[in-house]
């Protein structure tokens, strides 16, 4: 895995939303919904970007196929061993570079069409893309939807007719169509049954082994990201603080804030005891955030410096990054 090549690499990425107030809309604040995030991630590997609701994460994947036009940043994709900066590029050079990175949504039922059968789904980005029509769009459409665990008898049936796990696997083949390399997947499971929700992260799986694909996975569920990650980011207020490989984060985690966020993952052995990390007051306000460290209000082992302030992400290890001044300091518990 270390040795593959970077596929995707974000370098401070930001998204501003602003605040308009009156009769004229006159601006008078901004909401920093990602701020200054950088990222990279190998052919091949799953990124998985965690969070509590609100932090940014589904702003940030957006952000980088631009289906939110991000405010500043750079989005470097590889296509065919030459980088492109797709922050850079026009609408029309954007519309040729589509077929090279997809996005799987958190609700199959808002994402899928209630009027297009399956067929019309599945084969939608393969005639945007002028890539096949006719009858040869319909013989793909049928190994899209046979590889990812439907049958071909359902085709022209609509999104109605099929459970949640189905409509995903749906939006998880029209996904597939173009054949990419990069897929988003935010919050891909959260809407499903638990029973569904290890059905489509094994299909996710199997898919990434048999197609070669890399993921970027957006979720708040710390023990589905363990499961499918090979490195975690943790974002706050629309920062990025922590970054590391996924069991050096769960067992070893360097900021506060990921600390209290493995406290909350249940443990199966019922003799064990959990001992949860509660943290007071309220998610900070990324329209007026505080100075300092964004956590610090809310940190257990806060000093003055956290306060006035901000760190830097620094590097505590090969592949693990902390923006934190007390990071060499603490010693704080995983799982």
């Amino acid at each position: 895995m270390g040795e593959n090549k970077v596929l995707l690499e974000v370098k401070g990425l930001k998204k501003h939303f602003p605040v308009s107030h009156g009769v004229l809309k006159k601006q008078v604040g901004t909401i920093k919904a990602v701020d200054d995030v950088s990222i990279f991630i190998r052919e091949g590997e799953t990124f998985g970007l965690v969070g509590e609701s609100g932090c940014g994460k589904t702003t940030f994947g957006r952000c980088v196929l631009r289906g939110i036009e991000p405010t500043s940043g750079e989005i470097l994709l590889n296509i065919d061993d030459e980088l492109v900066d797709l922050n850079q590029l026009s609408r029309k050079e954007l519309r040729k570079t589509r077929k090279y990175a997809q996005m799987v949504f958190q609700d199959p039922n808002a994402s899928l069409d209630p009027r297009m059968t399956v067929l019309d789904i599945i084969g939608e980005p393969l005639k945007i893309a002028g890539i096949v029509k006719g009858e040869e769009l319909r013989n793909i459409v049928k190994g899209l939807v046979q590889k990812v665990g439907l049958e071909v008898k359902h085709l022209n049936r609509y999104p109605h007719a099929f459970s949640g796990g189905q409509r995903q696997r749906i939006g998880i083949a029209r996904a597939l169509a173009t054949n990419p390399k990069l897929i988003i997947a935010d919050e891909a499971v959260s809407a499903l049954d638990v029973s569904v929700q290890a059905q489509i992260l094994n299909l996710l799986e199997e898919l990434q082994e048999t197609l070669g694909l890399t993921y970027l996975f957006i979720s708040h569920d710390l023990s589905v990201i363990q499961h499918i990650s090979d490195r975690v980011g943790v974002m706050y207020v629309g920062k990025l603080y922590e970054q590391a490989k996924t069991d050096v984060l769960f067992q070893s985690p360097a900021h506060p804030y990921t600390e209290a966020l493995l406290s909350v993952i249940p443990n199966t052995d019922p003799e064990i005891k959990m001992d949860r990390i509660y943290l007071p007051g309220d998610v900070a306000n990324p329209a007026d955030p505080p100075t300092g460290c964004y956590f610090h209000p809310r940190c257990r082992y806060a000093k003055d410096i956290c306060s006035k302030v901000e760190p830097e992400l620094i590097q505590i290890e090969p592949e693990h990054f902390v923006k934190c001044h007390l990071a060499e300091e603490l010693d704080l518990r995983g799982i």
